[in-house]
């Protein structure tokens, strides 16, 4: 492999024309690079300069090097460049995130990324047990749980809270235990750990969601509320999955005596460092879950 110093002091020759200016351009001694040019002439097997006195001219073979030579430290040059360059709305960033806490993003990522065109950001919606293998994997850069971590080598940090709902047919005016047995429940993936926090923490007679008749799933984040709407039963979801609904006016939120909210965590794995473009994207993200966002 050629190397890059002798390269570059043997284009700085030809661009100055004089082994003196060459030497004080490169603090070194004009035996130093007279040094130079014949280590590369050894390394590249061709005579490159011919020296008549003071002066000196380019062989066939060093002016063929030279044109390569240009190009490859400038490639090298703009390589160095490139990974020194940490651009705050440039790059790829990967996120993952539970279903409702998606809804509530991806829009706002959506809107960044048509900011600044050179922003790539693949957001996925997985649960939360994926989210923690995949930022433990580094197959994602940040990812936002509904549960602390449980790996050491990932750090979980409290951004935000998000209130569980209890949602029913629109003309459900009242809620009581009664109620809710007649309507029946519908279920999703995380129905029984919804179901078990904010029910249990208002209804005394509930133990268990199977307490509960069930009349439906789906594991559909967007569709869950679909058979809610057209009166097949109640059931408890996060307030942004709820906001998202395409149809509001078909469904009613009980506010009810004892709120429960559920914590929302970033995670990151601890020993990689965030580049800037995640810190943009993080900047934001504070901001659009707060409640007015």
């Amino acid at each position: 492999m050629i190397n890059t110093k002798w390269l570059q002091t043997f284009c700085t020759l030809c661009d100055e024309q004089s082994f003196t200016r060459t030497a004080e351009k490169l603090f070194m001694t004009q035996s130093g690079v007279s040094q130079h040019v014949m280590k590369l002439e050894q390394q590249v097997k061709n005579t490159l300069v011919i020296r008549q006195g003071k002066q000196f001219v380019l062989t066939d073979a060093g002016a063929r090097l030279l044109s390569d030579a240009r190009s490859v430290l400038t490639a090298i040059q703009n390589l160095e460049q490139g990974i020194g360059f940490d651009s705050p709305y440039a790059g790829k960033i990967r996120v993952m995130s539970p279903g409702s806490i998606g809804l509530k993003l991806y829009p706002h990522c959506l809107d960044l990324q048509q900011q600044h065109k050179e922003l790539q950001i693949d957001f996925r919606f997985a649960p939360n047990r994926d989210i923690e293998n995949a930022v433990l994997n580094n197959t994602i850069d940040v990812g936002l749980m509904t549960r602390p971590a449980t790996h050491r080598e990932i750090t979980a940090t409290a951004i935000a809270q998000e209130p569980l709902l209890l949602v029913t047919p629109a003309n459900v005016k009242e809620i009581s235990w009664q109620t809710l047995q007649s309507l029946g429940f519908i279920a999703h993936p995380d129905a029984t750990h919804h179901a078990d926090l904010l029910l249990s923490a208002n209804y005394p007679q509930y133990s268990y969601p199977h307490s509960l008749p069930e009349n439906g799933f789906s594991n559909q984040i967007g569709l869950i509320l679909e058979p809610v709407s057209r009166g097949l039963g109640f059931t408890v979801l996060p307030a942004y999955a709820v906001a998202a609904f395409s149809k509001p006016s078909s469904v009613k939120v009980h506010r009810l005596a004892k709120p429960v909210s559920e914590t929302i965590y970033l995670v990151e794995h601890q020993l990689k460092p965030r580049p800037a473009r995640l810190h943009t994207l993080l900047t934001h993200m504070n901001n659009w879950l707060t409640p007015s966002a």
